[in-house]
């Protein structure tokens, strides 16, 4: 199944047993990849494993709750343990909080935060000396367009994706030195189960995701293959010399003050 340009490489995948941190494992282990599926379900955990391993890759799952540090260094030494070493971290793992900012209990917000940004911390700390053993090696953080521009009764959500951006930029810059890369991939309207979790949160679903597409270029909304595909572009030395950036997957999206798709298609 490998086209060969992660041969030889561990990859761990936080998130990784749904959306965007599922289709980046895939992607992954076609190109040769050994990939530690990092999640806290165990019944996609075996699902993705299983779709990895019919193909003849490599792959582990690893039952994980990524805010809780111990877990997470016990899932980069049970990768290392499998795999022989470690130089591909992913931190995936993200989730939304729907609601106003007067809304939140302090336990909420920081739930969030600690699944959004926290995460990234425990798994660098606890993975950094297998990472240095490295000529070279690869962090990529996924942040979101909300990494930018704030969004409706997200103001956790939104928060969390800037610091994802910073925390990037610092390791990129700290960790330089030890022949470490880290760079931030922003998706925007992606069909995975966290957008579903956002739109059910609205009265008309359907409805308010055709709403946002129209606001789109490309009109169309983007697959976790597709966002996976950049994140394998940090992943590799497809991108040598390029760290402590954001690459932004939006089809268009932040491009735009103002756009109709419907509007526009009129026009042709």
């Amino acid at each position: 199944m490998s086209r060969g340009r992660l041969n030889g490489q561990v990859a761990w995948i936080s998130g990784a047993t749904k959306g965007i941190g599922e289709g980046t494992a895939k992607l992954f282990a076609e190109e040769g990849a050994a990939v530690a599926v990092i999640g806290r379900s165990e019944a996609d955990g075996a699902r993705v494993v299983k779709a990895l391993t019919d193909k003849g890759a490599q792959a582990i799952f690893v039952r994980c709750d990524v805010t809780r540090e111990e877990e997470v260094r016990a899932s980069i030494e049970k990768t290392v343990e499998r795999f022989g070493g470690l130089q591909i971290l992913v931190n995936n793992a993200g989730i939304v909080d729907v609601k106003m900012l007067h809304e939140y209990t302090a336990e909420e917000w920081n739930h969030v935060m600690n699944v959004n940004v926290a995460s990234i911390f425990y798994a660098f700390k606890h993975a950094f000396e297998h990472l240095r053993k490295n000529e070279r090696s690869y962090v990529v953080n996924v942040g979101s367009i909300s990494t930018f521009v704030a969004q409706a009764c997200t103001p956790v959500y939104t928060t969390s994706k800037g610091a994802v951006l910073q925390l990037s930029r610092s390791i990129a810059v700290d960790y330089a030195r030890y022949g470490i890369r880290c760079n931030c991939v922003c998706p925007g309207i992606t069909d995975t189960p966290m957008l579903r979790q956002h739109l059910n949160a609205t009265p008309a679903p359907d409805g308010h995701l055709a709403e946002r597409l129209r606001r789109v270029p490309m009109n169309a909304i983007l697959t976790p293959e597709d966002v996976g595909k950049s994140i394998l572009y940090f992943s590799c030395e497809d991108s040598a010399g390029v760290t402590g950036t954001s690459l932004v997957v939006d089809a268009g999206y932040m491009a735009v003050a103002e756009w109709d798709a419907e509007a526009v298609a009129a026009r042709d």
